[in-house]
């Protein structure tokens, strides 16, 4: 059983999680519903977002496909932490469900194929290692500068991240 890139997957969650961590920490509280532009998320919704994205490694391992909008469901709703208490704990929680799920799992299953639907249609057939690449660490590390972006707004500390900012000039 090879676990070459599984493991550096392993890896890569630790590192960008304890990153995420701390932009999470910083997140604002009592500003849920404030955005840049009214096109644009709320925060308390792009905050949650951003703790609860390590689920998707659950669920790209667990399950063979997701529909975001399946005929006569439910899509999903918007959520928001009232804390930045329960936001950590979401964060933490989802954190031990993609590790768990990472660490159960090995190559040879990130070569299987997942497909992500809408209404029943498919919008992307690709194996489970790309879709945990793009669609999951990518994904989630480009929601998180948004989220920077918001902190800085806000005039919340921005922490290091891939290096210093204005707020932390020195690595961490």
């Amino acid at each position: 059983m090879s676990r070459l890139i599984t493991d550096l997957f392993v890896a890569e969650l630790a590192e960008e999680a304890a990153t995420t961590r701390r932009v999470l920490e910083r997140v604002p509280e009592g500003r849920n519903d404030w955005r840049p532009h009214p096109r644009s998320m709320q925060l308390g919704y792009l905050a949650w977002l951003v703790a609860t994205m390590p689920n998707w490694v659950r669920m790209t391992l667990a399950q063979d496909s997701l529909d975001l909008a399946p005929v006569g469901g439910k899509g999903s709703q918007a959520s928001a932490a009232g804390s930045t208490a329960e936001l950590l704990a979401k964060f933490d929680e989802s954190l031990a469900h993609a590790t768990s799920s990472l660490g159960s799992c090995d190559d040879a299953h990130l070569q299987t194929t997942w497909k992500l639907l809408v209404a029943g249609r498919v919008v992307q057939e690709s194996t489970r290692l790309y879709v945990l690449r793009h669609s999951t660490f990518n994904h989630w590390v480009h929601h998180r500068g948004q989220l920077t972006v918001y902190l800085r707004l806000n005039d919340a500390p921005v922490p290091s991240i891939y290096g210093p900012t204005a707020d932390e000039p020195q690595f961490k």
